[in-house]
């Protein structure tokens, strides 16, 4: 995959955030990023763009465990809107729960689901 314009990072870590940003900017992953804290902010966020008919993330890594809306409020919502260009989600979590593996697969707009900490290894492989 070439080098993408936008990558989107919703998740309530810093510690994570800027470990994985840092990552991304080391194997020159993307342009710039989008950072929200909750899936309830991003979802207000990403809505208000594509209103304005304004440039998407190319790439969501959407954690599910986080205050306000979670990862799955914030899919259940984002799915129900329509944008015309597509958006890949990784699921970039610490869950290892089975259930949660098996709910992620039931969302069609999820391409994979990863357990933290992402690794150069695993960026080049989403790069591809």
């Amino acid at each position: 995959m070439p080098k993408i314009d936008i990558a989107c990072i919703i998740d309530d870590d810093p510690i994570f955030v800027f470990g994985t940003k840092r990552i991304m900017e080391i194997a020159n992953f993307c342009e710039s990023f989008m950072i929200f804290r909750n899936g309830k902010e991003a979802f207000d966020k990403l809505k208000a763009i594509i209103i304005a008919d304004e440039k998407l993330p190319d790439l969501i890594l959407l954690d599910l465990n986080m205050p306000i809306w979670d990862g799955w409020q914030f899919l259940d919502e984002f799915i129900k809107i329509p944008h015309a260009n597509p958006i890949t989600i990784y699921i970039m979590t610490s869950s290892v729960d089975p259930a949660d593996i098996e709910k992620a697969k039931t969302y069609d707009a999820v391409s994979n689901y990863l357990v933290k900490p992402i690794t150069m290894a695993e960026l080049k492989k989403l790069m591809e």
